[in-house]
């Protein structure tokens, strides 16, 4: 898919929605601390759009949501999201929910989705567009710590997979929304996003076992954090396994990361805290051993954490489409290779699809439009064939 097939898509998306009016919504107001996980704390109505300016109206019915999920250490916290629901009415029963987990976007609050998406500079939104051109109602999470009080907790796969899995409950619960509890439910993202939609697939038989999720599909998914930051020392994408360090860092405040880096290092991470993803080019070519007299990687609290955060170790119950760039420069595909593995070793009805795209952000592009329809007809009731 090109730029131009992107553009098509925009232009009917915009063409093809209802455009009616959307309603006044109520909000709906609740303590955090006496909140079940998906609890909608506040709502209030929102526009999105496709291009910078406030161009291209998205026309749906949209919410930004504020709700009660659960944090990798398992306290309570509030994450933010958007809910977009297609203004026609859905002919085939309960709408389908999405939760729709994005790539990376950085670690500070002007990097969330929920922002990108009212500005009209949210790059996903073609692919999103797929989703609400089928009728499914999609909510995209900012996940913990992006754009609300706190630090982005990024690569804490736990948590991220919480905030998926609450954000479909905070979707089915939004006064005026129109959604059902008993809706058939899905999971999708790529990168940042793979790992979130693969966690939410693993945890959703503990954590969230009323949703009636059907299937997960995770593009690029970087399930062993270890092995990807092991690649990236060196490499101009070094930054993004520094951000996981913040991101994990926030998320378990006993690895202390900064009491273990040098003066270099605490510069650099302190602007990695409120950089978005293309702004963190000031690690490019550097390794960890730059930034630390200490071999992080091999602390035992961070291998703890590393591992506990490592995906393949609990199976999803439901059907997983994995796709995966050959030419993938940022997650090797080894990576993706060795979960597939993992899952059809457990005996998850796991579908695999190697891309065959040069580079990561092409994996996205050429890859997604193919998990969208897998996803779909999961959705729709058909049943999954396994690749294993």
């Amino acid at each position: 898919m090109r730029l131009s097939v992107i553009l098509t898509l925009i232009l009917t998306l915009v063409t093809s929605l209802s455009l009616t009016a959307a309603p006044a919504r109520a909000l709906s107001q609740r303590s955090l601390s006496s909140a079940a996980p998906g609890d909608v704390l506040s709502s209030r109505p929102t526009t999105v759009y496709l291009l910078p300016g406030k161009l291209l109206e998205v026309p749906v019915d949209a919410w930004h949501l504020l709700y009660r999920s659960t944090s990798a250490v398992g306290a309570p916290n509030a994450v933010s999201a958007t809910l977009l629901v297609p203004k026609a009415a859905y002919p085939f029963g309960r709408r389908p929910v999405v939760g729709y987990a994005v790539g990376t976007h950085g670690l500070g609050d002007r990097c969330a989705p929920s922002v990108s998406m009212r500005e009209g500079r949210e790059t996903e939104l073609a692919l999103v567009s797929l989703l609400l051109l089928k009728g499914f109602a999609v909510a995209v999470t900012d996940y913990e710590g992006l754009g609300t009080p706190g630090r982005h907790t990024y690569m804490a796969g736990i948590s991220q997979g919480r905030a998926v899995l609450d954000s479909i409950r905070a979707a089915t619960r939004t006064p005026g929304a129109g959604l059902s509890a008993s809706a058939p439910a899905g999971v999708i993202g790529y990168s940042q996003g793979g790992a979130s939609a693969a966690w939410a697939a693993q945890l959703q038989p503990a954590y969230a076992p009323e949703l009636r999720l059907r299937g997960a599909a995770a593009g690029g998914v970087p399930a062993d954090l270890k092995a990807v930051a092991a690649h990236l020392e060196g490499k101009p994408d070094f930054g993004l396994a520094a951000a996981a360090g913040v991101g994990l860092d926030a998320a378990y405040p006993e690895l202390d990361l900064y009491a273990d880096l040098n003066e270099r290092g605490r510069a650099l991470m302190a602007e990695a805290e409120n950089a978005c993803v293309g702004e963190l080019s000031g690690f490019a070519g550097l390794r960890f051993a730059d930034l630390s007299p200490v071999d992080l990687l091999a602390l035992p609290k961070w291998t703890a954490r590393l591992t506990e955060n490592r995906l393949g170790a609990m199976p999803p119950g439901v059907p997983v489409f994995l796709y995966h760039a050959t030419g993938d420069q940022i997650i090797p595909y080894a990576v993706g290779a060795e979960l597939r593995a993992a899952y059809c070793r457990a005996g998850v009805n796991t579908r695999w699809t190697a891309v065959p795209a040069g580079n990561h952000v092409l994996g996205a592009v050429e890859g997604a439009p193919l998990a969208i329809e897998w996803l779909a007809l999961r959705l729709y009731g058909l049943p999954a064939l396994s690749g294993c």
